[in-house]
This record gives structure tokens, C-alpha cells and sequence, in this order.
């Protein structure tokens, strides 16, 4: 099952899509094509066909992605997954070192191993895939004008936060996980399986196993002054959280975040609601990815 989203990314699918499909037949495989429609889209066409075929491959961003992963957990027996990104920011491409190349990219699902992928799930029905977050510039892709993305690809992500500089604000939080507790003003808080988010921040390689049954919990503190401001700059730049009292690190299998007031979360960089209270928990293992 080739599952198409035609509006990721600058909508240039077509590019090598062909000899994608090639790929995939001469790997013995008889591609039966879809193509989504709009929201939502990917989650349910997953969850009424993906128990017919031996694998299922996405094509689009990390928002079809993530509707496919959700929309696999809701199948019983879910086949491997395999990813052919072609989105704006491609945040787990980065992290699994995938080609954009379509041929290329079908040539790694088709002589690749399975691999298992643990996967997060958000209240009490929802899941995500990589991240869930809230705080500073969290809302940044969904909100950037689809047409921006589509003519300034990355940079239109880059473009729209910079234009919210000034309007930084901090949640008061306490935050429940494996390790303890930790309470305080923070301006990002964010539950994480994947070495990039948003393309800007980056944690590294080693620092993060995608099926070990663990979150990486990042929490970024309110900065008081300017230096605290460097500290973090130099902490996202340097990927090095662990020096700077004011972004902190932990791995953790769950976590329980409660605010002073209803908070906007984002889930793989999609509208995640307002919550006040919230819990978060990993299924380890939940999906195989063909890579």
C-alpha cells in the first residue's frame, strides 16, 4: 500500500515517483496506490486497508506520518511501515538519514530490515510519532500559511518565528516522570523520540535510541536575563543540554505535565489542543519500520 499525500511539502511528488514505483515492483512487491484528500485523510485510509497488504509506505511530511502511525495502532495486526518523505521539515527523515530521493528511499524499504519503533500516546486516544511539545515556536508549523511553505519551503518556518521573538511566554508547570519531579517556568517543554525537531533543534545521535521503551523529556526554563537567553542559544547550537542549568534533559517512559493554566500542545508539529492536565506514555515497540 503506497499511501500519497499530493499537498506535502512544494507538492512536487511526482518527481521520481515513477521510478519509485519501479523499485518497488522489481522488489516483488504490486504497489496499490492512494492518495489523501485532506486531514485526517492518512489516519483513516490506514485504518480501513493497511491489514491487506504485506507493507504499507507513506509519502508526505511528518503530518502524514504521524496520521499513519496513529492510524496503525488501531490496527491489529499492522504491517511494516516504510517512509518516503517529501514534507517541509522531514524531522524523522533527518533522524533515520533518509534520502528524499523517491527511488532511493524505495530501494532502502525494499532491501531494508525491520526495525522496531516505539511510539507515544497522548491523553487518552491520541498518539504521536516523534514529539508532542508546547512553548515557544511549537505552533509555528501548522500555523505558517500553506502557500509560504509551498514557495519558501524551510525557510517559511524560519521566517514566522522570527517574527514571534517578542512574544515568548513562559507556563508554570510541574512535570511528572521516571526520574522525579521538576516545577518551574518554562518556555518549551517537549516529549521526544527523534534526533530533530523542527529542523532547528537537535539532539544528538547517541543520546537517543528510537525503540528503547524511553522518552528524551527537554524542558527549557523562562530566561531571566541575557545571559540565561546565551546559555540556551548555546545549549541548542552545541546539542549539549546537560552543562546549562536552564534546558534540562531527562529519559523517562512517561510524564505527567500539569499547568496553572491551560496550555496549547502540538503533536508531530499538528494542533494537539489545550490541555491543564495531561499524561504521556511510550509503546515501546508499537510499530516496525522498514528501513
Amino acid at each position: 500500500m503506497l499511501l500519497i499525500n499530493p499537498q506535502a511539502g512544494r507538492g512536487d511528488y511526482k518527481n521520481g515517483l515513477s521510478e519509485a514505483l519501479e523499485v518497488f515492483c522489481r522488489g516483488g512487491f504490486i504497489p496499490a496506490v492512494y492518495f489523501t484528500t485532506g486531514p485526517g485523510s492518512a489516519l483513516s485510509l490506514t485504518k480501513k486497508h493497511a491489514s491487506d497488504f504485506d507493507a504499507l509506505v507513506c509519502m508526505g511530511g511528518d503530518g502524514t506520518l504521524s496520521e499513519v502511525i496513529s492510524g496503525l495502532m488501531g490496527v491489529k495486526k499492522p504491517p511494516p511501515l516504510g517512509y518516503i518523505p517529501a514534507g517541509t521539515a522531514n524531522d524523522l527523515a533527518a533522524t533515520f538519514k533518509l534520502s528524499r530521493n523517491p527511488a532511493e528511499a524505495a530501494e532502502r524499504i525494499v532491501s531494508g530490515n525491520e526495525t522496531a519503533f516505539d511510539v507515544g500516546a497522548f491523553g487518552k486516544k491520541e498518539y504521536f510519532s516523534y514529539i508532542a511539545a508546547f512553548g515557544a515556536f511549537t505552533d509555528v508549523s501548522y500555523e505558517t500559511p500553506r502557500e509560504q511553505k509551498r514557495i519558501f519551503g524551510h525557510l517559511a518556518y524560519i521566517f514566522e518565528a522570527m517574527s514571534r521573538l517578542t512574544k515568548l511566554e513562559s507556563r508554570s508547570a510541574r512535570v511528572e516522570h521516571d526520574a522525579g519531579v521538576t516545577e518551574g517556568d518554562f518556555i518549551f517543554g517537549g516529549v521526544t523520540n527523534s534526533t530533530s525537531l523542527a529542523g532547528i533543534v537537535r539532539l544528538k545521535d547517541e543520546a537517543v535510541d528510537l525503540s528503547d521503551g524511553f522518552f528524551e523529556l527537554l524542558l527549557v526554563r523562562n530566561p531571566k536575563n541575557l545571559a540565561n537567553m546565551n546559555h540556551i542559544l548555546s545549549a541548542i547550537l552545541s546539542r549539549d543540554y546537560e552543562n546549562y542549568e536552564e534546558a534540562v534533559i531527562i529519559k523517562s517512559r512517561r510524564a505527567r505535565f500539569i499547568f496553572d493554566r491551560p496550555t496549547a500542545w502540538t503533536r508531530d508539529g499538528e494542533s494537539g489542543g489545550t490541555h491543564s492536565s495531561l499524561k504521556i506514555r511510550n509503546r515501546r515497540a508499537a510499530v516496525r519500520l522498514l528501513l
